[in-house]
Formats: structure tokens, sequence, C-alpha cells
């Protein structure tokens, strides 16, 4: 594993900010999960609110009850016993993600903000396959729905999952984000920016490369669907999704599921080790797959 630099500091009297890396990783984010876990198992009296994020998180704590220099302590106790990935399970979902590319809805919004594009006289899927060394984006996509990612933190607007492809880091999909955010993004936009896919939960601006849409919600306020009875927000930290490509037949039988109420994801409980995935990531991969679609 690389060196990782762990960095405590405090945010005013009630937050204490701990960075694992200045580089997000695989490694990093399975670090943070599995302190951030042993955290809330602890529940020590004091603790307001945990955050994980992609390579650091911030604990919310009442400086009355319990003073940020001893949850310190306890944190650098809990990444102590967490210094060994090798003995850490991490208790998860696998989750089939249907994605429509190419879809008319993004593709208009992509053609309308051309000018705050790096390469106004491609789309986002053109570009991005061009800069990743594809020689199409039909090999491109083919590259993002081959290996699954890791959901590695939720956040930036509510339900957002941030997710972290499960490959060697050689193998790494990156795009760079607009030069000029949009005004407008399409509610369920499946976009890639960094090294980061995700899908947005509603509308509003951005600034990631748009490839296409799901027609399935990740977040449902009203909680009409199955999947988010217990809560408005599907996607969890340690989720790994496999983003898979449909036809515009399937994404409309779906849209109808939906709107019926009886759309549910596909998905499994599953269980691993982060040294599953370091050790051999396409055999983990292969496994993942079997498994949600065959076992």
């Amino acid at each position: 594993m690389n060196q990782l630099q762990t960095r405590y500091e405090y945010g005013g009297d009630e937050f204490v900010f701990v960075q694992l890396s200045e580089e997000m990783s695989l490694e990093a984010n399975f670090k943070g999960m599995a302190i951030t876990r042993e955290l809330k198992q602890r529940e020590l009296p004091g603790i307001v609110d945990i955050c994980p994020a992609n390579a650091s998180y911030m604990v919310r704590v009442d400086p009355d009850v319990l003073h940020p220099e001893e949850l310190i302590k306890e944190l650098k106790d809990i990444e102590q016993k967490m210094a060994d990935l090798d003995h850490i399970t991490i208790a998860s979902r696998l989750v089939d993600v249907p994605v429509l590319f190419e879809d008319p809805w993004t593709h208009e919004a992509v053609m309308r903000f051309r000018d705050r594009h790096q390469d106004p006289e491609s789309t986002d899927l053109e570009y991005s396959a061009r800069v990743n060394g594809y020689d199409s984006k039909e090999a491109f996509i083919e590259a993002i729905t081959s290996a699954p990612f890791l959901v590695s933190m939720i956040g930036f607007v509510p339900g957002l999952p941030w997710c972290f492809q499960m490959v060697a880091r050689e193998k790494q999909i990156e795009v760079p984000k607009y030069v000029r955010p949009r005004t407008f993004t399409p509610e369920r936009t499946f976009g890639f920016g960094g090294a980061f896919a995700v899908i947005y939960p509603v509308q509003g601006a951005g600034g990631y490369q748009m490839y296409g849409i799901a027609p399935a919600p990740i977040y449902q306020k009203e909680q009409t669907l199955p999947d988010f009875r217990d809560s408005m927000v599907f996607p969890q930290q340690g989720d790994i999704f496999r983003y898979r490509s449909i036809t515009r037949e399937e994404y409309d039988q779906i849209r109808s599921e939906v709107e019926n109420g009886t759309f549910v994801y596909r998905k499994k409980d599953f269980s691993f080790t982060p040294q599953e995935v370091l050790e051999d990531p396409d055999a983990f991969s292969e496994m993942v797959l079997r498994r949600l679609y065959h076992d």
C-alpha cells in the first residue's frame, strides 16, 4: 500500500477534519470507510455527525461533552487498529445501475453549452474518449461499463454518489470538468469529472462531462418506490455500482415502472475485503459481475 500521510485539523470549536491522503485512491477510501464505521459503532457520547469523503472525513462533536483533543486521540487509536486492511471486511451491496448513453435530453444540454467546453467541436463522449486514448466512443463506453465502481462518498448535493472505478490505477478514466460550469443539467444525468462517475439526483447546474441518463432515480423525496422506504437517498458509501448500457426501449420500460411505483433496483448484499480489490482488480470485477447477474 502507498504511504498515506494523515493530517488532523480543527474546524472551529465543533469539527475535526482528518485528511488521510492528498489524492484519492482505493486504499485511502477503504481506510476512511473502516475508520468512520468503527467510530460509529463505538457510539461515543458527544459525537453529533460523521461525514466520510473520498480521501478524508469530518466529525462534528459537542465540545461540552467530548473535547476535540480527546476525539483526536480516539481517532488515532482507531486508525492504528485499522492500519492493516487485510483484516477489514466491508459490508456492501452490488447494484445494477442502468444508463442510456447518448440520450436526447443530455445531448441537448451538451450542445447548448459547447461554448463552455474544452472542445466545442465534439460531444462530451467523443472528447472524453479521445483524451483517454480510446479509438471510439463505443470503446470508451465499454471501458466504463466493463468494471464496477465503488461508491466512495455521498454528497455535493443530496444523494449524489461519487463513484471510483475498481480497476488498476493505469486503467483509471480521468476527464477534466467543463472550462466554465453549465447553468443546466438534466435530472439523473450520468456524468464524469476527474476520476469520478456521478448521477445528478436533481436538475441543476454542473460541470462534469455528460454521457447519458439513468432511467431510475437515486434520490426520491416522496419515498414511494420500494428502494426508498427507509431513506430518500438510495446510494450508500461502500456500495458497488455496475453501470450497464441499455437501449431506449429498456429505458422507457424502466421509466414506466418508476412512474407506476413498481421499480426495484437489481441488487445483492455483499461483503468483501479491500485486499481482494487491491491484489487483483480484474478478478474482483469478474467475481462481482458473476455474483450480481448469475449467482
